[in-house]
Order: structure tokens, then sequence, then C-alpha cells
């Protein structure tokens, strides 16, 4: 069984094994030293508190995960939501990426956000190309932003409306308060959503 999900507590120790490569070998993520357990459950709580944290599974085996955060931290960007995503190598290339994005967005929209973004290591080539097979465009580009792995990287900034600019009618509403069930599906790809 495949089967998309809302993350929990429990997917936690998982969920750091799946990130730790990234930090350790890769410029992916910008962050040098892997989080103690405690640290990311604090982050995960901190996170789901307002925006949504999934996990894929197949037969009981974690394969992946991604979340919504806020993209800024001040009251005015509060609309604006960022996307992460990160699997096993044997995950890759398997259209699950393609699958939370989508999922994400709808949630994104749902919630009451109108954009969300992508932040993207320029010399991640596939990443990049895959933002852009989602219908992202490139927004912002940061030459030389992060120093990782003895060399300097960019960032590339990919944005996605969801909706046309206008006056929202309240802010996004917090993840815990949403109900799912609309988007509870199985598709002709084996994947099940339970949310």
């Amino acid at each position: 069984m495949k089967r998309l999900r809302l993350a929990g507590e429990r997917d936690v120790p998982g969920m750091l094994a799946i990130y730790r490569p990234y930090i350790e070998t890769t410029a992916i993520t910008f962050e040098y030293d892997v989080p103690s357990e405690a640290d990311f459950l604090a982050r995960f709580r901190d996170i789901t508190a307002r925006c949504p944290w999934l996990t894929a599974e197949e037969d009981g085996q974690l394969l992946g995960y991604a979340y919504l955060d806020r993209a800024f931290a001040r009251a005015a960007y509060q609309w604006a939501a960022d996307v992460s995503v990160y699997l096993r190598p044997e995950a890759r290339r398997q259209g699950l990426g393609r699958r939370f994005y989508a999922l994400l967005e709808r949630m994104a929209a749902l919630q009451g956000y109108q954009v969300v973004y992508g932040l993207v290591t320029t010399d991640n080539a596939a990443s990049c190309r895959f933002h852009e097979a989602m219908g992202y465009r490139p927004a912002g580009f940061l030459a030389d932003c992060g120093f990782k792995l003895g060399r300097w990287h960019g960032v590339t900034w990919y944005e996605k409306r969801l909706c046309p600019p206008a006056a929202p009618a309240r802010p996004p509403v917090p993840a815990p308060e949403m109900d799912w069930s609309a988007l509870c599906t199985a598709d002709a790809g084996g994947w099940e959503v339970r949310l």
C-alpha cells in the first residue's frame, strides 16, 4: 500500500534519518549540523501548528516527507508559504515529489495562502527543471549566498501564485483547524491520500 498522509510525532526519527544525508553530503539544505531528535521534534511542532506536513510511505516504510512553512516571519507576508520536500534516494524520480507538491499546493490554497515559493540551490539542475515543470517561475536569484562543502552556492527563488493577487478575506487558517477530507482519494498510480 502506498500512502500520502499527515505526518505525526512518531515519524520524527524516520524523517530525521531521511534529512541527515542532505545536511551531511549536499548543499540542497544550507544547514550544517544535523539537529538532535528533540530539536527536530520542536521544529515539527512549530511548523505543524500552522502548516501541513506530509509523509509518504509504502508498506509501512517511510519514503519521504514534505511540508509547507511560512516564507517570512513578518505579518504582511502571512499569505506566502515555502514548500520543502526530502526523499530517500530510492524514492526519487518516481513522481513522488510531484504528488507532494500538487497536494501541498491544494492544501495551501484551501488554507488561504496566495503564493508558494521553492528555494533551490542553483547547482541543483534537476530541482530547477522540476519547479519549472510544476509551473513555478524564477522570481529571484541570490548569487554565492551560501558557503557549504568548501564552496559558494547560489539560490534561485521559484514562485507559484495560487490565485490572482487580491485583498485576502482572512489570514490563512492554521492546518490543525482544517478539514482535509475532500482531498482524501486514491489515484491511478496506486497512491492513497489519507489526511
